[in-house]
C-alpha cells in the first residue's frame, strides 16, 4: 500500500445517486498522484466496520468528506449520520494523534456551501466546498485542494485538463472492461480504482 502521505480517505455516500461523484473523486485523487481509500475496498464480514475505518483513517494523511447526504431518508424519515461521524473520527485523529496524524488535511464537501450550518455548526471555520452534485465541480474542488496541500514540485493537471482527462477516461472505460470481460455498471470499488490506475499508466499527465 502507498505511504501515509499519499493516501486519501474517502468518506462519502455509497448510494447509486452519488456513484457519478464517487467515480469522479477516485479519478481526481489518482490523476493527482495519490491513492483513494474507502470502506468499500475490503469485503470482510468478520471485520467490524468501525475498526476497518480506524485502519484506513490512521493510514491516510488526507481525507475527503462529503456531507451532502445528511437528509431524511424516504423510508424511516431519519438522517444519515455516517459521514459526520467519520469526519469526527478524522478530525479527532488530527487533534489528538501522533505527530504524523496531526499533519492530516481534509476537504469537506456539500452540495451547498453553507448548508452545514443547519445540522453541524461545530465545524464552522472549516472551508466547505460546494459541488451542486456536479462532476466538474467535484473534480475542480479536489484538484485545487490538493494543489494547496502537496509539494509545489508535484505536477498536477489544471482544472480544465483534469475534467478533459476524466471525460477521455470514461470514454475508454467500456473498452477496458470489455477486455476484462466486465461491465462498467458492475465494477467493484477496487476494480474501478485499478482501471483508473491502468489508464493513467498509459496516459500520464506529462504525455
Amino acid at each position: 500500500m502507498a505511504p501515509y502521505n499519499q493516501q486519501v480517505f474517502l468518506n462519502v455516500p455509497f448510494d447509486s445517486q452519488y456513484k457519478k461523484l464517487l467515480d469522479a473523486l477516485v479519478f481526481a485523487v489518482h490523476d493527482c498522484g495519490l491513492v483513494a481509500r474507502c470502506a468499500l475496498e475490503e469485503d470482510d464480514s468478520g471485520q467490524v466496520r468501525v475498526n476497518k475505518l480506524y485502519g484506513i483513517i490512521s493510514a491516510s494523511k488526507f481525507g475527503i468528506h462529503d456531507l451532502s447526504r445528511t437528509t431524511l431518508d424516504s423510508k424511516f424519515r431519519l438522517p444519515r449520520f455516517n459521514m459526520p461521524l467519520e469526519l469526527g473520527l478524522f478530525l479527532g485523529a488530527r487533534q489528538f494523534g501522533s505527530s504524523a496524524q496531526r499533519r492530516k488535511s481534509c476537504l469537506i464537501l456539500d452540495r451547498e456551501r453553507f448548508r452545514y450550518q443547519v445540522f453541524c455548526s461545530d465545524i464552522a471555520g472549516q472551508d466547505i466546498r460546494a459541488h451542486a452534485n456536479d462532476v466538474g465541480q467535484v473534480l475542480t474542488a479536489v484538484r485545487n485542494w490538493l494543489r494547496t496541500n502537496l509539494s509545489g514540485s508535484k505536477q498536477l493537471p489544471g482544472p480544465s485538463r483534469l475534467i478533459g482527462r476524466y471525460i477521455e477516461f470514461r470514454q475508454h472505460l467500456p473498452m477496458m472492461c470489455q477486455e476484462e470481460k466486465l461491465r462498467v455498471s458492475e465494477l467493484t470499488f477496487v476494480e474501478y480504482r485499478n482501471s483508473v490506475v491502468a489508464w493513467k499508466k498509459v496516459n500520464p499527465i506529462d504525455k
